[in-house]
């Protein structure tokens, strides 16, 4: 088979050069130019009876919706569990999890008399089954198959005929029919691209294993996540077992989901109710912390906000956050320090979460200006207080999405005093929170 011709290309302006080149020399831009593979004229091909177009009105369905893989909180990111022919991207940093994860779904599958094909072309055979001994994932109905070629691949996925396909991971498999080595974005293009045909014209779930750059994105070509159906990311910090997935792309349910796991020496274990990996276990009330409850999809959890603020020994003081947006906490001390009369320009303020956990949503604004508050007055807040609510430049307290559910779970989890956007001023919460 002739092998097909690659050449690099400036994605603005189309210039193509035989070897890659950090600036294009048509129009000058910088980091435009990518590995592709050269275009032919195509000619129309003759369209059999059976493939003809027809109306919308007259195609047949299946029938089938999700079925579910064992695995919880997996199935409620994918939207209740795997559609057959959806092809799944699972990406994240190294070590955080992914295959751990999914020997798990491919062993639960496998017991429940599903057959499934997981081919690793990362690890020896031997490798994989020690993790899998490790974590009681051994069934007969579980195929292990190490591959890094793309043919041979195919060819497993012909015999073994799975009813779900893993891949680990798309970034190490290559084809022997293109130029180049494993990982280039022509090979992960090419690998892509026969994997997701054979799931489609079987109706086979594939899931692919995907590699992750230094600044968090998936590696290889932009145009691998265009491919798939749903495109997943396990996160995590190394420092604490607890591990998030979260849907950056879904063709068959919500995208703002997240399921929650905990990582232990017998592998991953589901964790239904987070909230409280959320919160210290200090029993006392302390300055500086305030209980705020966010939305994650249809999933209300509780975090912790802690806050300390000391006297700066510097011209410029310090603003250090871990879990918030560093951009908002400099917004709200402004906000603070002009609407509620707290002194903090001469301060260092430290804003964290605890349990590792990631705030992105303005909910927690009115929980981290409280926190804060409570640092600088050495007041702690009430012990079951839970605060959310967006803050505006103004100092009003707006309103916020979910609220019945956010105040349905601090009530289950014994916060009777509640603020929230009814206390329409900062200053007025800030001081019935602390009072």
């Amino acid at each position: 088979m002739a092998k097909t011709k690659s050449e690099y290309r400036c994605s603005e302006c189309g210039w193509s050069t035989a070897k890659w080149v950090g600036q294009c020399s048509s129009c000058q831009a910088w980091g435009t130019v990518s590995e592709t593979t050269s275009v032919t004229k195509a000619k129309p091909a003759q369209i059999s009876s059976a493939r003809a177009a027809r109306p919308i009105t007259d195609i047949e369905t299946s029938g089938e919706g999700h079925y579910p893989t064992g695995v919880q909180e997996f199935d409620r990111v994918l939207g209740g569990g795997l559609v057959p022919g959806a092809v799944v991207l699972l990406s994240g940093e190294p070590g955080v999890g992914k295959s751990t994860l999914l020997l798990e779904v491919a062993a639960r599958l496998a017991k429940g008399g599903k057959k499934v094909l997981y081919v690793s072309a990362e690890e020896s055979a031997s490798q994989v089954k020690l993790r899998a001994t490790r974590t009681s994932a051994l069934s007969e109905n579980l195929f292990l198959a190490t591959e890094t070629d793309l043919s041979s691949v195919l060819g497993q996925i012909d015999q073994v005929d799975p009813e779900l396909i893993i891949v680990d991971s798309v970034q190490t498999v290559s084809s022997l029919d293109l130029d180049g080595v494993a990982g280039m974005p022509a090979q992960v293009r090419e690998v892509a691209s026969n994997l997701i045909r054979v799931a489609k014209e079987s109706s086979t779930p594939l899931v692919l294993v995907g590699h992750v750059t230094k600044d968090g994105s998936i590696a290889g070509p932009r145009t691998l996540e265009h491919l798939v159906d749903v495109v997943c990311h396990f996160e995590g910090d190394r420092q604490t077992s607890l591990r998030f997935i979260r849907t950056l792309k879904n063709r068959f349910g919500p995208t703002d989901e997240v399921g929650c796991f905990e990582m232990s020496g017998e592998g991953i274990i589901e964790v239904p109710d987070p909230s409280a990996l959320f919160v210290s276990e200090q029993q006392t009330s302390v300055s500086g912390t305030c209980i705020t409850i966010t939305v994650e999809g249809r999933r209300a959890l509780r975090a912790e906000i802690q806050a300390l603020v000391v006297k700066s020994s510097s011209p410029q003081p310090r603003r250090v956050t871990n879990g918030v947006d560093s951009a908002r906490v400099a917004m709200l001390l402004a906000v603070l320090e002009r609407r509620a009369g707290l002194s903090l320009s001469d301060r260092d303020v430290y804003v964290s979460t605890v349990g590792g956990m990631k705030i992105t949503e303005p909910a927690a604004d009115l929980a981290i200006a409280i926190a804060i508050a409570s640092a600088v007055k050495d007041k702690p807040a009430k012990q079951s207080l839970a605060a959310f609510g967006e803050i505006s430049l103004s100092g009003e307290i707006r309103g916020v999405t979910n609220p019945a559910l956010r105040q349905s779970e601090a009530k289950r989890l014994g916060h009777t005093n509640v603020i929230d956007s009814s206390s329409s001023q900062l200053a007025a919460a800030i001081a019935a929170a602390l009072s």
